[in-house]
């Protein structure tokens, strides 16, 4: 059960960033594993519990070590995140309810970060197609959680015959739908999961719509 997060995860996430080696880190990890990784894997076990039902989604928890297969110059990461997505060979290219903690704050909504021009391309169809459907989606996702959708857009977008339309024909890219919290004793309490559930609840209207484009 997620009990929340604590002063002391913020105090080794601050650590982390200014002391991004291995010596520290293996000097703090008992910190790292009680105060940072156990707490996000029980809040992702918390958030997930609505979605097990449904067909092909996973729930993953980052770790703090980066691959060194890429090449990074720090070996470990200065946040933690949790990911609820489909069973997809990449994630970038498909939508997810996320939660993320660093040294700032933490932030959790919906995300799609590199949708496929194809993709796109047939979301930009299927709106055209039908219109009244998508906007009253739209409409209330933004009216319940009180958040702008944002996106990346095309410098040159396609024409669009409807002008309701207009801006969702731009959408390239990086659409997102979130929440930023600073530290605060609201972050610091089993509160935080219930926000986060909430949230995620009201996005996931958005999510599935945009689940249906299969990459």
């Amino acid at each position: 059960m997620f009990e929340g997060y604590s002063p002391e995860t913020v105090d080794f996430l601050w650590g982390i960033r200014l002391n991004n080696n291995r010596e520290w880190f293996l000097e703090h990890k008992k910190d790292y594993v009680n105060y940072l990784y156990e707490p996000t894997k029980a809040l992702g076990r918390e958030l997930f519990q609505p979605f097990i039902e449904k067909s092909g989604e996973l729930l993953k928890v980052s770790r703090i070590y980066r691959d060194a297969r890429m090449h990074h110059p720090v070996p470990y990461k200065e946040s933690l995140w949790i990911c609820i997505r489909q069973d997809v060979e990449w994630w970038a290219e498909n939508p997810c309810l996320y939660f993320e903690i660093n040294p700032d704050e933490v932030h959790y909504g919906f995300f799609l970060w590199r949708a496929r021009p194809a993709v796109m391309k047939q979301f930009r169809r299927d709106i055209a197609a039908k219109p009244d459907e998508f906007l009253a989606m739209i409409e209330k996702v933004e009216r319940d959680t009180g958040i702008t959708i944002t996106a990346d857009t095309y410098k040159r977008p396609e024409k669009c015959d409807d002008p309701r339309l207009e801006r969702f024909y731009g959408w390239k890219g990086q659409i997102g739908c979130t929440v930023h919290e600073p530290f605060s004793e609201e972050v610091f309490g089993p509160g935080l999961a219930v926000r986060v559930g909430d949230l995620f609840d009201k996005l996931t209207p958005l999510y599935d719509f945009f689940n249906r484009y299969k990459v």
